[in-house]
């Protein structure tokens, strides 16, 4: 992929602005569990003239509650987190909000990670890494309509698309409310905390994960924890 020119860098990478003023800007939503990542974006962000950072959260289903009240133009979305991870988040938020994109920003370079991202509805995929300037091109590009991806991954994974395109993968074999019910027994949470932080009745968020036990076939809670943390699901 070959990135659009930019005008001449700052020191800092960002492109610096032209002195006009801009009547429409571009909101930014930050998801991520880390607060000085979230603190440090913001900073960057918001030297670009037109980018607005208007929330910040810090799992997943505060992004996806905030995503839904705010509606920003685009989620930059760290994949693991508590509460709800970034991929089930980005279903959530592309499917309540089809305006708004999101670009996941995370530290996992492996190619599933890219795969299920993007299988997800995200529009990049930046590692951490990452130049501080490709942020902006990255975001312009997810405004276009344009996927970015980081020049590291984006090679490796074309490659290991067109070698076998099912190949590899970290798809979990369960339904979305499912994934969910997984990452938070995985945290720890008892069935009624769970039917309570999803609005289920006890009887059915225990038939939940008894189909989740049934599918997997792992039929005790240590076992749960270690395919949600090899899958990805869970930080815990």
């Amino acid at each position: 992929m070959k990135p659009f020119a930019l005008t001449p860098p700052r020191r800092n990478g960002f492109a610096p602005s032209n002195g006009q003023s801009s009547t429409t800007k571009t909101t930014l939503l930050l998801a991520d569990d880390h607060t000085l990542i979230r603190a440090g974006l913001r900073m960057l962000l918001e030297l670009v003239r037109e980018f607005e950072v208007i929330g910040e959260a810090q799992n997943g289903r505060e992004a996806v509650a905030l995503a839904a009240e705010l509606r920003p133009a685009v989620v930059l979305m760290d994949l693991t987190m508590p509460e709800l991870n970034g991929l089930e988040a980005t279903r959530h938020i592309l499917k309540n909000c089809p305006a708004t994109r999101v670009l996941v920003l995370s530290a996992h370079i492996e190619e599933y990670w890219v795969r299920d991202a993007l299988r997800a509805g995200a529009s990049g995929y930046l590692v951490k890494s990452a130049a501080t300037s490709e942020l902006e091109i990255a975001i312009r590009a997810a405004l276009k309509g344009n996927t970015y991806l980081s020049p590291e991954i984006s090679s490796a994974l074309v490659r290991s698309l067109d070698g076998n395109p099912q190949a590899g993968g970290n798809t979990v074999p369960l339904t979305s409310r499912q994934r969910e019910i997984l990452q938070m027994l995985a945290e720890g949470k008892s069935t009624k905390e769970i039917a309570f932080a999803l609005n289920l009745s006890i009887k059915t968020a225990e038939a939940h994960r008894c189909q989740i036990m049934n599918r997997l076939n792992i039929h005790d809670l240590a076992g749960l924890v270690r395919y949600a943390l090899r899958a990805g699901l869970s930080a815990a």
